[in-house]
């Protein structure tokens, strides 16, 4: 039987494999507080992820890319998230897009398989869909989409948020083409840096500094016909595209920042053995029970997610049928993963006493960039609807 799998090209080994090695962790861990002092794009990192074949972790091997599984990536994910989290958010952006395009490719749809093809030659995406204002995310766009002659877009608007910012050659977005016949439509296209694209220089924020998530100007920015991959109804959509990137989106999201609260707990843990007690004898806080109490409660909240992010991630992989619950169980895993991640940085903090109060310390930045999590979608009164609505079904219009 194993022969016969592997004969068919099918993995036997169980065991997750990995890009990111030690050592390329622990020098990107170390530049992570002078990027976030300096408020400075990580291009020592970008580049060292770019040489080790990160960027193409997601992609299939007949595309160029090293062919990992989204539950392989949201590991690796993890251990990047706990080494430097500013790193680890901005490339998740290029890695949704191909994660993205990868889903779709192994559900029968080629529309992305450009996507693949380039990343595998070392294109970088961008992406372009945050707006200021609009909660309806990718229901609804405050963008213009003008419809071409040949069928291409020129999108026009301000996106915001807009990861990789210094990077990204290939920016995928959305608009509203209002002037098409059939319209209203949402239409997703990707435009390349150049003509009708520019970026503001405005990115000084309270954490993730490194991200340089900056705001993205699209000015008459051209999608070629061959770039233009879907023009849908405003509102809820059951498109797979729409299913992709909130799949990619918000299991890589979570797991950043449990990649986060992974490192607050270890500092937490190495803070209490280095830290003394006069009222217990000079022994160290490991031996104070309301410190070893608030670890505790730390690891029991940061051990449960892992699971649950390995479980989601391996039903997209495994293209499960949750049917009305996919999309519960994804605003979930990210709604979990940053309030968990919050809590265990919380409790590090009140472990670790008054140094981590002081820039510069790891913990303070760690508690920083983790309120973040709060501002990605799905945020806290978007995914609890959602999860109300599958469960008790949409509000009824008042008599």
């Amino acid at each position: 039987m194993a022969s016969d799998a592997a004969a068919n090209g099918i993995r036997t080994n169980p065991e997750p494999r990995t890009v990111l090695s030690e050592e390329l962790l622990a020098r990107i861990h170390a530049r992570a507080d002078g990027y976030d002092r300096r408020n400075e794009f990580f291009s020592e990192d970008f580049e060292e992820l770019a040489a080790a074949g990160y960027l193409r972790a997601l992609v299939p091997e007949q595309f160029g890319g090293l062919g990992l599984s989204l539950r392989e990536l949201a590991r690796e994910q993890t251990r990047l998230g706990a080494a430097a989290p500013a790193t680890a958010l901005a490339v998740n952006m290029h890695l949704v897009w191909t994660g993205v395009a990868k889903a779709l490719h192994e559900r029968g749809d080629g529309s992305l398989d450009f996507l693949l093809a380039e990343a595998g030659a070392g294109e970088v995406f961008g992406f372009g869909i945050s707006e200021a204002g609009n909660d309806l995310m990718l229901f609804g766009s405050r963008s213009r989409a003008v419809p071409q002659p040949d069928g291409g877009y020129r999108f026009s608007g301000t996106k915001v948020f807009t990861s990789l910012s210094p990077a990204w050659t290939r920016l995928g977005t959305m608009g509203l083409d209002s002037d098409s016949a059939d319209g209203p439509k949402i239409v997703y296209g990707f435009v390349e840096r150049g003509e009708g694209v520019s970026n503001k220089d405005d990115w000084d924020t309270l954490g993730m500094r490194a991200s340089q998530s900056q705001t993205t100007l699209l000015d008459g920015a051209l999608a070629r016909p061959d770039r233009v991959v879907r023009r849908l109804d405003p509102g809820p959509n059951a498109d797979p595209l729409i299913f992709a990137i909130f799949a990619n989106f918000e299991i890589l999201l979570a797991a950043v920042y449990t990649g986060v609260g992974k490192r607050a707990l270890e500092l937490a843990v190495e803070s209490a053995h280095r830290r003394t007690s006069m009222k217990n004898d000079g022994r160290s806080l490991a031996q104070d029970p309301d410190i070893r109490w608030r670890i505790a409660d730390a690891a029991i909240a940061q051990d449960a997610i892992y699971p649950q992010l390995d479980a989601i991630a391996g039903d997209v992989d495994a293209q499960a049928d949750h049917g009305a619950q996919w999309f519960p169980k994804l605003v979930g895993i990210k709604v979990r993963a940053t309030e968990t991640a919050r809590h265990v940085v919380d409790q590090a903090l009140r472990v670790s006493g008054g140094g981590s109060y002081f820039a510069g310390n790891e913990l303070g930045r760690l508690y920083r960039d983790v309120l973040a999590g709060i501002f990605h979608p799905s945020d806290a009164e978007s995914a609890h609807s959602t999860v109300a609505t599958a469960w008790l079904g949409p509000i009824e219009p008042a008599d």
